[in-house]
C-alpha cells in the first residue's frame, strides 16, 4: 500500500513539473528594442508623402512637402551630435479648407526613383510596443500607424494627439486583437509596417504647418520555443527544399 502511494505521489510530482515547465515556456519572453527607421538616410527605405484631395496645389508649389532636416529630440541624442549625421523627417503641409484632411507618410525601396512603389517594413518578433518621436507646434492633429498581419488585414493603431509643443515620444502598446501568431507551425507570424497617417481636425486651421518625425522604434519579443525539428519551419529551408511553389 505504501509502495503504491509513493508511486502515485511521484507521478503527481512529475506531472506538476511538466505543467510548470510548459507554463513557464509559454510565458518566456526576450524583449529587444529595435529602431525600424532612424530617418538619418542610412536605412533600406526612402519615404514619400500622399495627401487627401484638398491639399494645396498651384503652378508654383504642391503640398505636402518632405525634407530630411538636421534636427533631433534632445531627450534622445542630447545637444552634441558626437560626429553623427543626425536627421529627422520633416513635413510641410497646407490644405485649402478645414476638415478631416490627412497626410500619409510611407516607405518605398531605397533609390527606387520617383515612381518607386510603396514598400512595407518587416517587424521582427511579436511586437509589444511601438513608438515614434514627433515634433508638433500645438496644432490639434493626431497620428495613426498602419500595420499588416499575416492574413493581409491592415490594422489601424491610434498613436495619439500631436497637439503639443516641440518633441514628444508617442508610445503605444499593440492591441491584443492584432494576430502575431497562429496554432499551426510555424507559429510566429510577424507584422509589417505600412504607413503613418496624420489627420487634421475640422476645428483646426490647416493653411500652413510643420511636423517632424524621428526614431521610429519597437519593443518586441524575439523568443521562440525550440523543439525537435524546428528548423523545418524556417522559410529559407522550405524555399530551398520545395521551390517557389510555396
Amino acid at each position: 500500500m505504501k509502495h503504491g502511494s509513493f508511486r502515485v505521489a511521484c507521478l503527481i510530482f512529475l506531472a506538476c513539473i511538466a505543467a510548470v515547465s510548459a507554463f513557464g515556456d509559454e510565458k518566456t519572453i526576450v524583449l529587444e528594442s529595435i529602431v525600424l527607421e532612424s530617418f538619418d538616410g542610412d536605412s533600406d527605405y526612402d519615404w514619400r508623402l500622399d495627401a487627401s484631395k484638398f491639399a494645396t496645389k498651384s503652378d508654383e508649389e504642391t503640398f505636402p512637402k518632405l525634407a530630411y532636416v538636421p534636427a533631433w529630440p534632445t531627450a534622445v541624442f542630447g545637444n552634441n551630435r558626437d560626429g553623427k549625421d543626425l536627421k529627422s523627417l520633416g513635413i510641410w503641409g497646407r490644405f485649402d479648407r478645414r476638415g478631416y484632411n490627412w497626410i500619409d507618410v510611407y516607405p518605398v525601396a531605397k533609390d527606387g526613383g520617383d515612381d518607386a512603389a510603396a514598400a512595407e517594413i518587416p517587424i521582427p518578433g511579436r511586437v509589444q510596443i511601438m513608438d515614434v518621436w514627433v515634433w508638433g507646434s500645438n496644432f490639434d492633429y493626431y497620428i495613426e500607424a498602419y500595420v499588416r498581419d499575416y492574413q493581409g488585414v491592415v490594422h489601424t493603431i491610434d498613436m495619439g494627439s500631436i497637439a503639443h509643443e516641440g518633441w514628444k515620444n508617442l508610445r503605444i502598446p499593440i492591441p491584443n486583437n492584432i494576430p502575431q501568431a497562429k496554432r499551426l507551425l510555424p507559429r510566429l507570424e510577424s507584422l509589417s509596417f505600412v504607413k503613418f497617417r496624420i489627420w487634421t481636425r475640422p476645428t483646426e486651421r490647416v493653411d500652413n504647418f510643420y511636423i517632424y518625425l524621428d526614431q521610429f522604434k519597437i519593443l518586441t519579443d524575439i523568443f521562440e520555443t525550440m523543439f525537435d525539428g524546428d528548423a523545418l519551419t524556417d522559410p529559407e529551408f522550405i524555399q530551398d527544399s520545395w521551390g517557389s511553389g510555396n
